[in-house]
Formats: C-alpha cells, structure tokens, sequence
C-alpha cells in the first residue's frame, strides 16, 4: 500500500504482525472470529492509559460478545512491559510497530515534542475492528489523542452488527 492510499472498509485487514509482550505476536491475519485492535501512542500517553483502563474494565464483555482484543504501539518491549506490569491490562500489548506499518495502515504519524516524551515516531490513536471472515468491518484513525471512539457505544454497535447482520457501512467510493 502506498502513503497515499488508505485502508477500505470491507478490505482485509493487513499481514502485519507484531511482537507480544510477555512473548508470543499480535496477528489479527490468524485469529479468528472477531478482533478489535487498538492503536496507542505509548507509555508516554497519559490519555491512552485512561481509555485502556477503560477498555480493560469493559474487557469481559467484548470477550462475551465474541470480540477479541487487542493493542499495539510503536513503543519497545520495556515500555510495553512496564505499561503492563503498571497497568495489568488483560489484553495482549504488541509493540515495535514500525514507522512503515504506520504507513500501511493509514495511520497519523507524530515526531515526540521532547526527549522526556519519547524517543522516536509514534502512531496517533486507531482502533481497527475486523470481521470473522478477515475484513476491516470498522476503522476510526484520529489524529489526536483527544479523539477516540467511545468503547460502549462500539460495544454495542458490535452487538447489534451480530445480531442484525449489519454489513459494513463506507464500501461506497
């Protein structure tokens, strides 16, 4: 995919994988059923400390409608693993995503406004939610940490995509 190109609703979902804290790879190729992936900033982000906190307090009910979960950043294994043991998130936390992947995934890409915010290059907030047959079913990719999909609301739309078989919506070009 090129820089210019972004991800289609009803597509599949890109052969990206990453390195799991606690050992083992996110891949959203090779689960199955269906998967939410959220894109962080990284540990620097006190915002996505608060909307995963969220998240993972909500996690038993995306478990119970079927929804895998899922989260990366571009971040290395310390700080991933530190966010973890700090944080407990029950999710499996990918991190090394490469500024190319950032790329591929259509994703914004920001430089840290100091060396005390982070090191290197880090994807704005996403949350990608792939269907059961491998396509991209919702995409919401921000620009800002400020603006991110609220969790109950994506919960119970998946519920209802479910139970109405609710087709993916912006496949129009």
């Amino acid at each position: 995919m090129s820089k210019s190109e972004k991800l289609k609703a009803g597509s599949r979902f890109p052969a990206i994988a990453w390195p799991k804290a606690g050992g083992g790879e996110v891949d959203l190729s090779q689960a199955t059923g269906w998967r939410l992936l959220s894109v962080y900033r990284g540990r620097h982000c006190p915002l996505c400390k608060k909307y995963f906190k969220t998240l993972d307090g909500m996690l038993d009910e995306f478990t119970a409608a079927g929804v895998s979960v899922f989260a990366v950043s571009a971040d290395p294994l310390e700080k991933a693993e530190a966010d973890l043991a700090e944080h407990k998130w029950r999710f499996p936390v990918g991190y090394g995503l490469s500024v190319e992947q950032m790329r591929d995934l259509g994703l914004y890409i920001s430089e840290p406004r100091s060396p005390q915010e982070t090191d290197r290059l880090f994807a704005e907030p996403a949350l990608f939610v792939v269907n059961p047959a491998g396509q991209l079913q919702i995409i919401d990719i921000s620009n800002a940490p400020f603006s991110r999909p609220d969790l109950a609301t994506v919960l119970m739309g998946l519920k209802l995509i479910q139970e109405k078989n609710y087709p993916i919506r912006g496949t129009r070009d």
